[in-house]
């Protein structure tokens, strides 16, 4: 097996699960495995977490195949944007739509009558995200049309926050406002209210008056919080640690500089430089270059030189670092947030960026 892979822990997954689930009672859950399950691994994530959560989320129609072909039986939300022509799939793979417009949701009505089968549909409503969705303004009609749309079941309604991880919460209280008058158009007309949810990770910790049938983390399931500055409400842990192997260890005299473009070189005195397997390729962004670290034997040591495709050093001083050596480029009290941090991003693009060459590595309860 390739020396550099990601090890995702399954049972602080489920830890996640169980606080979250603590937290948002009576509330289902819905983690979000959209995007490799973050980078951590769907094929092993989904299975494993199936039994102990409501449904599962993902953001495209392929997504939901995917999940359906690992075995998954849970109901599947595709809450991303779905074009006209990929309905059909929804039928075969017993995957619930996202009707984010009057077009679609008349599409899928149509579709569904013509093969005597019935869609399971969630209304999505654009209350400020301005994505995808109806706007809050022009929901009554929306509505209307989905009461007679007589061959799919509404099972339910949504919106997306866009602020939701601000300490300033003025914006998210004026999207679930919009949500709430939307709502209201069942009240006025006696009618039972399809599932309701609107938090994600930031809801979920910022927005308990928002929690209402289900939530939907993302990061917060795999142990990351939205925001640095929130309040630690919920103890989640980082389920992943991205570990390597030194594979090459040689001393590197002053004045010669360490990898493409030259941009570091020792001063004073000979330096021990070790390579490691990993690159940008892998994910370890380019543009972390002289800034990331990397711990071995427990101890800190700052990445050095152009980070190269497949490769990059490591200055490890006076000490005696030899080849095979293990290293941390992840986890061990290096967080999402540092590689974030010296990446120029945030923690979402840092997990879902770890690419599908690193292996990803089950430990914990797995099944």
């Amino acid at each position: 097996m390739r020396p550099t892979y990601l090890e995702v822990n399954l049972t602080q997954l489920k830890k996640n699960v169980e606080a979250i689930r603590a937290h948002v009672s009576p509330a289902r859950i819905m983690p979000m495995v959209k995007a490799n399950a973050y980078g951590h691994g769907v094929d092993g994530v989904a299975p494993f977490i199936e039994p102990y959560v409501d449904m599962l989320g993902v953001a495209l129609v392929e997504e939901g195949i995917q999940l359906r072909q690992l075995g998954i039986r849970k109901p599947i939300l595709v809450a991303g944007g779905t074009l006209i022509e990929q309905l059909p799939l929804f039928f075969k793979y017993d995957l619930t739509l996202t009707a984010s417009s009057p077009d679609l949701l008349t599409a899928a009505d149509h579709l569904a009558e013509s093969t005597r089968k019935r869609m399971k549909v969630h209304l999505k409503m654009d209350t400020g995200m301005e994505r995808v969705g109806v706007h809050e303004y022009e929901a009554e009609g929306f509505l209307d049309l989905s009461l007679a749309c007589k061959h799919v079941d509404v099972e339910g309604i949504y919106t997306h926050l866009a602020n939701s991880e601000a300490a300033d919460k003025k914006y998210s209280l004026l999207q679930l406002e919009r949500f709430q008058e939307v709502l209201r158009f069942y009240e006025k007309r006696s009618l039972p209210v399809p599932m309701r949810h609107v938090c994600n990770s930031g809801g979920i910790l910022n927005l308990p008056e928002a929690h209402f049938d289900m939530v939907r983390p993302g990061v917060l399931f795999y142990g990351i919080y939205p925001a640095r500055d929130m309040e630690r409400k919920i103890d989640v842990k980082p389920a992943a640690v991205w570990k390597s192997k030194v594979a090459y260890s040689k001393i590197t005299q002053p004045g010669r500089p360490v990898s493409y473009g030259s941009l570091w070189q020792a001063e004073g005195s000979p330096r021990r430089i070790v390579t490691i397997p990993c690159g940008y390729a892998d994910g370890y962004f380019r543009r972390m270059t002289n800034q990331a670290r990397v711990i071995i034997h427990g101890k800190s040591h700052p990445q050095v030189g152009r980070i190269c495709m497949d490769q990059f050093m490591v200055d490890a001083g006076d000490d005696d670092i030899r080849i095979g050596d293990d290293v941390i480029l992840l986890g061990g009290g290096i967080t999402p947030e540092d590689l974030a941090d010296w990446a120029g991003t945030n923690e979402y693009e840092v997990m879902t960026n770890i690419s599908a060459r690193v292996p990803r590595v089950f430990v914990g309860e797995v099944q």
